[in-house]
């Protein structure tokens, strides 16, 4: 960069940093969101929970924990076993239901100003459809989050997102069911990522969300049996996040227009800006809240002020920056006639 290139660069920091000129609002296909942090689904409840520590409305949006068409008991205790690097997880999509849900929780969550995300999940294809369809007539919800991380037992428990046909199965159920925009949540324990995520746009997705926790296991090498009550459970935290890194760098290469969500260890502003630049058009905060509630809108203080000290005036402009080209959210969701693939 010569000096003249760099003296502009820290005079428009420098303004941005005394005018607070940054914009953050991101388009997610037909979504538009204020900024672009939200909450991961499975870590902030239900409803408002986390309104006890800011103001939920603040956030891009609020994507709440999984739900399906029935009351969920879940897995049994102990549910949840801190690593050195994250946490594992074996809650078993523990839920109310999604009739009980927009009765007890939306209202009251909606009420706060956020932009609600509802998550579904089902063990056959059928229960998705049911599930999407209990949420006709219920108001406040921005988007529906598919959760493909689940046992599908109609093809031997493997999971949906396995498989590039059961997630397009899953997600065409969905479509059925409703007319708000779709978003699916992908593993990224498959062969071929960008793949599965095609299939998931080819069904009716607007976004892809990268990425669900990474399965792992603990022992207890004293009484010799696992830690958890579900045995196996799902890693999340820092170790995954360059696992997330690259799933959305390697989505985005692969999709040049794909509208892509980044989740995976995000603690911090910087985290933020890494997925960012792996090509993510908007990012989610989900284990650092059990250390920090407010976790979620200090990323995203953090967020602004790194786009302010380096003279970033959009957010836009930093997905995929890691690529070497320019990139910008598409307005519309990726359709296949426009869309490229390995």
């Amino acid at each position: 960069m010569n000096g003249g290139a760099a003296r502009e660069r820290l005079r428009r920091a420098w303004r941005a940093v005394q005018t607070g000129e940054v914009d953050l609002s991101c388009s997610l296909g037909s979504v538009r969101l204020a900024n672009p942090v939200m909450t991961a689904s499975g870590t902030a409840g239900h409803g408002d929970e986390l309104g006890a520590y800011f103001a939920l409305g603040e956030l891009g949006a609020v994507v709440v924990k999984s739900l399906t068409t029935v009351p969920w008991p879940g897995n049994p205790a102990p549910r949840v076993h801190q690593t050195p690097a994250g946490m594992l997880n074996s809650v078993g999509l523990q839920g109310p239901g999604v009739e009980a849900w927009i009765r007890d929780e939306l209202p009251a969550l909606a009420a706060t100003g956020a932009r609600v995300v509802v998550s579904l999940w089902g063990h056959r294809v059928e229960d998705y459809g049911r599930a999407a369809c209990l949420l006709a007539g219920a108001e406040g919800i921005t988007a529906v989050e598919v959760n493909v991380s689940c046992p599908n037992l109609e093809d031997r428990r493997r999971m949906f997102a396995h498989s590039p046909t059961a997630t397009a199965e899953a997600v065409q159920a969905v479509r059925g069911g409703t007319a708000l925009p779709l978003w699916v949540k992908l593993s990224p324990t498959v062969a071929d990522l960008p793949e599965v995520a095609t299939a998931a746009f080819d069904a009716g997705a607007e976004a892809v969300t990268l990425i669900n926790t990474v399965l792992g296991m603990a022992i207890d090498v004293e009484r010799r049996r696992p830690v958890l009550g579900g045995t196996g459970g799902g890693l999340s935290g820092p170790a995954v996040h360059p696992v997330a890194v690259r799933a959305v760098y390697d989505v985005r290469e692969a999709i040049p227009d794909a509208v892509i969500i980044g989740a995976g260890g995000v603690a911090s502003g910087e985290d933020a800006v890494e997925l960012l630049m792996a090509g993510a058009s908007a990012i989610q905060v989900g284990t650092a809240t059990f250390r920090d509630p407010r976790a979620p809108l200090r990323v995203l203080g953090e967020l602004r002020g790194w786009c302010a000290r380096h003279g970033v005036r959009t957010v836009a402009e930093l997905t995929g920056a890691a690529h070497g080209r320019a990139a910008r959210p598409p307005e519309e969701p990726c359709s296949p006639s426009s869309r490229s693939t390995r």
